[in-house]
């Protein structure tokens, strides 16, 4: 049951980013570009992501376990470190330069793009190189 719990809520969340326009890079770069050519759309999708998960987190967040699992897995670490910030800049740089983050990056592989293809080898290459460099806090 959690796996197909797991499959409806991507498949979801790969027809919201899809419909919103979120895979298309030049969307978002209009997006991240603040000039006279700046499409703010982008951030009702934003606010809207925002708004839902606020809500399961108010309804979720006082129970003692979640439906479908033992506990919660929730994240312990509070300090920002050096791994936390070098792992956003590059991020931020990579959002900023391709119009991609991961989860549309992975959705738009269907379109076929070169420039998607490479970015997605890029970005799994980088997962694989990140395990193997240790950053010192």
């Amino acid at each position: 049951m959690p796996l197909l719990i797991a499959f409806i809520s991507g498949l979801v969340m790969s027809i919201g980013i899809s419909y919103s326009q979120m895979i298309d890079p030049n969307k978002v770069l209009a997006f991240l570009t603040l000039n006279k050519n700046w499409d703010p759309s982008l951030l009702l999708v934003m606010i809207s992501a925002l708004l839902t998960y606020s809500m399961g987190y108010w309804l979720f967040a006082k129970k003692n376990k979640p439906i479908l699992a033992e506990k919660f897995h929730l994240p312990t670490k509070a300090d920002i470190d050096k791994p936390l910030v070098i792992g956003a800049l590059l991020f931020g740089a990579g959002w900023g330069l391709a119009g991609y983050c991961p989860g549309p990056a992975i959705i738009a592989i269907s379109s076929g793009s070169h420039g998607t293809l490479a970015f997605v080898a890029a970005m799994v290459l980088g997962w694989f190189i990140s395990r193997h460099i240790s950053i010192k806090p």
